[in-house]
């Protein structure tokens, strides 16, 4: 008969294996913000061995530990769980607000307000005309 000794020293884990991908992102963002295991646990208010099980695969923080940690680590709590956000349309609003120039246009538009309103319908004349005659140029080319 033979006797196996079984070696101990070993961490029982398939998980381990090469960490979680949570575990993963959890260093990669703590090191992006240059903290130790010790600074991200004390501004997540856990314990560093709690940071190095995660780190490391062992296990996944309570839900209210992932926030903290996320604020902790100046990230939300999406990319710390590594939810990749769903693809949604650009409104109008957005596209306006990207662009330089359109958002200057926008505030001399807003200046409008202060016009009195015979000039309000003076400049709104004007624009018309103009939007009616670069549509026309645009028809005949």
């Amino acid at each position: 008969m033979r006797l196996t000794i079984p070696d101990v020293t070993r961490k029982k884990t398939a998980k381990n294996s090469g960490g979680s991908d949570f575990g993963v992102r959890l260093m990669t963002f703590r090191k992006a913000q240059d903290m130790s295991q010790v600074q991200l646990a004390k501004a997540a208010r856990t314990t560093q061995r709690a940071i190095s099980y995660y780190e490391t695969g062992l296990g996944f923080p309570p839900a209210p530990l992932v926030a903290r940690l996320a604020r902790a680590l100046k990230i939300s709590s999406d990319e710390l769980l590594g939810i990749k956000p769903q693809a949604r349309e650009v409104s109008n609003f957005e596209k306006l607000n990207s662009d330089p120039e359109s958002r200057r246009l926008w505030r001399k538009f807003q200046q409008m307000a202060g016009l009195p309103q015979k000039d309000q319908r003076a400049v709104i004349r004007l624009i018309n005309s103009l939007s009616t005659a670069q549509g026309s140029e645009a028809r005949a080319s």
